[in-house]
């Protein structure tokens, strides 16, 4: 019985984020349409040949921010606004290719389910030291929680980042494409969605651009030492 409060905050966490996967599908059904474009389709038919699908389906989702995104049920997702910063040569058709590559990164990687875990343990986690931290700290308690959990979920948004930013990485070389366009593209990727870099790292639910190249580097200099490779 100890066990049952717990266990009910689970069940919550993950009602909710299965709540809030149907409200983003409803979204993306409603605002998005498939991507048509020849230049982007032959780089996604090479990653296509290099993990041996048919082909890989890219949907524009219709807001402006820039960002790329992989839904729950597994599709790829560009938004216009992104689209659009291609289409005006201010992004390459390859680095545009790294950006889609990345995404596949986190569907293959099961990240989406990795996430409904996450979320539930980490909501669970919340309410419980909100509940502690009440005792000492009145009124302050889920402040200092949510804050807690807050970091927790950042540094595990950061290594799902780092990890789908590997298997773009060695989808990239596969394909023959290489990783200059994927280094090249988060060197312009803070202009381009306007980050002015005020949070602070350990806030950031995506690593730091300079650290994301310096680390696709390492990977490249780890694979090439490879007995393997």
């Amino acid at each position: 019985m100890r066990l049952l409060p717990f266990l009910l905050l689970l069940g919550y966490g993950l009602v909710m984020y299965w709540f809030s996967a149907w409200r983003m599908r409803q979204e993306l059904d409603q605002k998005s349409t498939p991507l048509a474009d020849a230049r982007l389709k032959r780089l996604t038919d090479r990653f296509a040949d290099a993990v041996g699908v048919e082909k890989i389906l890219v949907h524009i989702y219709e807001i402006e921010p820039v960002n790329g995104l992989a839904a729950p049920d597994g599709r790829i997702f560009i938004t216009r606004g992104f689209y659009n910063k291609y289409r005006t040569g201010e992004v390459s058709a390859e680095e545009m290719a790294s950006v889609i590559a990345h995404e596949l990164g986190h569907v293959a990687l099961g990240h989406s389910r990795k996430r409904l875990i996450d979320f539930s343990g980490t909501n669970a986690i919340r309410m419980a030291l909100a509940t502690v931290f009440n005792r000492f700290l009145p009124g302050l308690g889920v402040i200092a929680a949510n804050f807690i959990t807050t970091l927790l979920m950042a540094r595990l948004s950061r290594d799902d980042e780092y990890e789908a930013d590997a298997y773009a990485s060695a989808l990239m070389v596969k394909a023959g494409i290489g990783t200059e366009p994927q280094k090249s593209m988060f060197r312009k990727l803070d202009k381009l969605v306007g980050m002015g870099g005020a949070a602070p790292a350990w806030m950031m639910s995506h690593p730091k651009s300079e650290d994301r190249i310096r680390a696709i580097e390492e990977n490249e200099t780890r694979w090439k030492l490879s007995p393997e490779s």
